[in-house]
């Protein structure tokens, strides 16, 4: 594919993928309001927690789908999907409404992300993929400054509807410029699709999901939901390794796994997303609760970790071109493990800027490490496999980070608690609240002591990303001294 039709493709890739990383922002923002007219505080964290269990589901089908009937028609799908989606969470008239149209609108998201990154190793040589890959990986950048602004606007001078309304007509856009230039340039492998496996994957990864949110309810947590849920995941996705070994086009080819590069990147994006947005999740509630900065100033202390994961995957994706992937990648992990490092440091007294330097750090990694090896495994892998491929290794991550947050979040539970229970005060009867309102009229020795629980449990936090980055390190480690790019011809009209 050359010429006019390269550029419309390729516009519309990157409107659909910024349409689909924005939307966890833009909500986010909206919410507080949306709840005050819908109501439901009760199921509040279900509206980004439906969000994410459908679109992190259906990553691998739609990938899977993408080889089997072709890349226009399951992209379509996905767009229409989120569109449908989008339009009914507009029309929301209740909190658990708008919980179900966000199940829908992340089935859609699913599709989406997978097929741009896909469509992206179908129409461009590894030299070109070298210096879109980064630009494309730099629209997660942006949709993560600007989603806060859109949202706030919207609901300030608009109505929270448009945060959703405002999808539909972009998504016609790109559905219509991916009618009007696409050409299919890799041969669809065609075959039944495998139900049974669909099915299996689904329920397990549900199953795991469920449990992870259940890890996610802290002190509230039922460690018999929690058994039963893991147990169900464990036995789903233990049939679905048998079922696959056998079918004739398994939805999960576990023969890919076989290649030490594609094991290699999807090890990596499971460890370094644990490591990062486990740790990114909490490093806000650090820098507000403990710090005592202001909601604003502790939300801006991640916007390095975002400008420079834009820059490095930029930059880094060029020096494909020159350096081994291995040696790239390899820094990466390692500028994300020194990151990390400085976290485990944190004390009361730890300045803002020490924060923003560790944030720093890990985003560079990232951006070295993500884009290089989803090039790498792209440029080796069979081209009637590609989708299958390219939406294991963000499955990976995703999985990984969502894996790392709960986890995370439980120790921190855990550790806090302790940490009170040491300083003579009863967990049960103090909050962490208390730092974040001053309002709550809490005692000085209370609060001295909370801040002291808090930073102990977050180092404790900390300390585990570390361990998962020395995971992600050595994945990165395992990987093969292949050469890339010999591989990557892309075919033309």
């Amino acid at each position: 594919m050359t010429g006019r039709r390269l550029y419309i493709v390729t516009f519309a890739m990157m409107l659909s993928l910024f349409l689909a990383s924005i939307e966890a922002t833009v909500v986010a923002t909206a919410m507080p309001t949306i709840v005050a007219q819908l109501g439901g505080l009760d199921i509040y964290a279900w509206v980004f927690s439906a969000y994410m269990l459908t679109s992190t589901t259906t990553l691998p089908i739609f990938g899977k789908l993408s080889d089997i009937y072709g890349r226009r028609r399951i992209y379509l799908l996905a767009v229409t999907l989120f569109m449908i989606g989008s339009a009914l969470c507009a029309h929301a008239q209740s909190m658990p409404q708008l919980v179900l149209f966000r199940a829908l609108q992340g089935i859609g998201a699913g599709g989406i992300l997978p097929l741009a990154f896909t469509i992206i190793g179908d129409i461009f040589t590894f030299e070109q993929r070298a210096k879109m890959q980064g630009l494309f990986s730099g629209v997660w950048g942006v949709s993560s400054l600007v989603g806060p602004l859109v949202g706030g606007f919207l609901v300030d001078y608009v109505s929270w509807h448009w945060v959703f309304y405002l999808n539909v007509p972009f998504g016609l856009v790109g559905m219509g410029l991916m009618l009007a230039a696409w050409r299919e340039v890799t041969p669809r492998t065609g075959g039944r699709v495998d139900y049974l496996g669909a099915a299996l994957l689904s329920g397990g990864i549900i199953a795991l999901m469920l449990a992870l949110f259940e890890m996610r309810a802290g002190a509230q947590l039922s460690w018999f939901s929690l058994g039963l849920a893991l147990a169900a995941a464990l036995g789903l996705l233990l049939a679905l390794g048998f079922v696959e070994r056998r079918a004739a086009n398994p939805i999960l080819p576990l023969a890919l796994f076989r290649g030490r590069l594609f094991a290699s990147a999807v090890g990596h994006g499971f460890f370094a997303g644990f490591a990062l947005f486990g740790s990114t999740a909490f490093v806000p509630l650090f820098a507000q609760a403990v710090l005592g900065t202001s909601a604003t100033m502790a939300g801006a202390v991640l916007t390095p970790q975002m400008f420079s994961w834009t820059l490095a995957s930029i930059i880094g994706t060029r020096l494909l071109l020159r350096f081994h992937f291995r040696a790239l990648a390899m820094v990466g992990m390692t500028m994300l493990f020194l990151g990390l490092a400085m976290l485990t440091q944190v004390a009361v007294t730890t300045p803002s800027w020490i924060l923003a330097t560790s944030m720093a750090l890990t985003g560079v990694g990232m951006g070295l490490s993500i884009p290089t090896f989803l090039i790498a495994v792209q440029s080796t892998v069979p081209r009637q496999l590609l989708g299958t491929a390219t939406s294991m290794v963000q499955f990976g991550r995703s999985i990984g980070g969502a894996i790392g947050t709960s986890v995370m979040g439980v120790v921190l539970t855990l550790r806090l608690s302790a940490g009170l229970v040491a300083a003579g005060f009863d967990p049960a009867r103090i909050s962490v609240d208390a730092l974040l309102d001053a309002n709550l009229g809490v005692s000085a020795a209370m609060t001295s002591a909370l801040r002291a629980a808090l930073t102990g449990a977050m180092q404790a936090v900390f300390v585990i990303a570390l361990v998962a980055a020395v995971g992600a390190w050595l994945a990165v480690a395992f990987a093969p001294h292949v050469r890339i790019g010999e591989q990557a011809s892309a075919p033309t009209d």
